[in-house]
């Protein structure tokens, strides 16, 4: 077993939506997360470099990850060629000092760049010490009909990629075993995107501990297992009836958060 160590929290800007980026480095701040993921999307500042330097200088929070803009609200922004946003999130975590690009597995219907996107991965990652780490997602389900949306496959451990994030609410959402597909990705796993679900056709992002799914057993996990990445809290507040709702509901998934790792570090060696 791996020496226990320290592994960073950080919160995803796309937590604190509908407020902008910039809310979610003053958030971070004030609840002392580690650092933030910046999710590339429709809000001007976080396609902004120069502006999310002055964020993270002015907030004394780091830039730790980039979310490459792969949603559906996002296939304008940084271009719309897909591997144009690969370079660009690149670029933009070499310039932030981020160490890892999350990136989706492409639609079905864009037949080419999933034709080589597992090839053209790799080959993007033997240029940078970036990771690009390929996160899981999910079938498509609407009542009882399931629609295969991501090619190669939901399932990113079925191909073979230098890094992995693995996505709890995507696990619950799939309805896939979470502890058996980190299991799968094994010292591959470069990246984790926490939250929690109930196993609902909606991609949930519950804050940890309200749903099914093994948030514990994953962090205490990572604590002892030598895991060299970020523990990012990407959680849906948007229900939040004001702004100290949802900075309750980030302050408690940041405690959750450090209690499973800090009890994992705690357990008696044998």
């Amino acid at each position: 077993m791996a020496e226990p160590r320290d592994v960073p929290v950080a919160l995803s800007t796309a937590s604190v939506y509908p407020e902008s980026t910039a809310t979610a480095f003053e958030i971070a701040a004030r609840l002392g997360y580690d650092g933030v993921e910046v999710m590339v999307w429709t809000d001007p500042v976080s396609q902004d470099l120069d502006a999310l330097r002055r964020l993270s200088d002015h907030h004394g929070i780091p830039i730790l990850a980039v979310h490459a803009p792969c949603l559906l609200i996002t296939q304008r922004v940084w271009s719309t060629d897909p591997w144009t946003k690969l370079r660009r999130a690149r670029a933009a975590a070499e310039k932030l000092g981020a160490s890892t690009v999350v990136v989706h597995p492409p639609f079905r219907w864009q037949r080419q760049y999933a034709r080589d996107f597992v090839a053209g991965v790799w080959r993007m990652a033997d240029e940078t010490d970036v990771r690009f780490a390929v996160e899981n997602m999910y079938p498509w389900r609407y009542r009882d009909r399931e629609m295969l949306a991501y090619a190669p496959a939901w399932d990113v451990t079925q191909d073979d990629y230098r890094h992995f994030t693995i996505d709890l609410s995507h696990t619950s959402t799939a309805r896939t075993d979470a502890l058996e597909m980190l299991g799968r990705m094994g010292d591959r796993l470069g990246h984790v995107h926490l939250a929690d679900g109930r196993g609902s056709a909606k991609d949930e992002h519950l804050v940890p501990g309200r749903g099914d799914q093994p948030c514990a057993e994953l962090l205490e996990h990572l604590a002892v297992s030598g895991f060299g990445g970020h523990v990012v809290i990407e959680v849906n507040t948007r229900r939040a009836m004001s702004g100290a709702e949802r900075e309750a509901d980030l302050a408690e998934a940041l405690a959750f958060t450090r209690k499973h790792l800090a009890a994992a570090v705690r357990l008696p060696r044998r």
